[in-house]
């Protein structure tokens, strides 16, 4: 008989966040301001504990619920790109982008600021990877293998990330 695996996945029609970006590409074209709808599922993957499951389904929820309520209705602008840069004003309200002649001003409140080269779906995706797996894995004694999460940008089109936690 071969060995079984597991895997535990949420996705829900509330773990949905709107939130406005620009990315770019192919060295200097930057696109214009816009927004998605972005929804989110979050698949883990493990051994059964001694309660005979991978993982809560209600934790995994609540906590990515949690991270997508920090996106909801943001402007998601990126600290790791090497000619975008994003800087935080002296009294701490307002947060300015600049590429090349280009700027823009935002409200602090309005901004999340993510440390990833570029705020397209695939790094939105390792983003919220990697914050699962420091608010709620690292915190529950499961052992699990991997973490993936899916982040829809637009109807049908799919980033995904998957970290191995061995």
């Amino acid at each position: 008989m071969s060995e079984a695996s597991y895997r535990v996945r949420v996705t829900k029609d509330h773990l949905v966040f709107s939130a406005a970006h620009f990315i770019t590409f192919n060295g200097n074209i930057c696109e214009r301001l816009h927004g998605h709808n972005w929804r989110v599922a979050v698949e883990v993957t493990g051994e059964l504990d001694e309660n005979r499951y991978v993982f809560d389904f209600i934790a995994l929820r609540d906590a990515t619920q949690a991270v997508v309520n920090e996106l909801d209705h943001r402007m998601l602008l990126p600290t790791g790109h090497p000619t975008i840069s994003v800087t935080v004003d002296e009294d701490n309200e307002e947060v300015e982008a600049k590429f090349e002649s280009r700027r823009w001003v935002f409200p602090k409140e309005d901004c999340i600021i993510l440390p990833v080269p570029n705020t397209t779906a695939e790094e939105i995706a390792h983003w919220i990877a990697t914050r699962l797996v420091d608010d709620v894995i690292k915190k529950h004694r499961h052992e699990l293998k991997s973490i993936r999460v899916d982040v829809e940008e637009n109807f049908g089109q799919w980033a995904q990330c998957e970290l191995s936690l061995d």
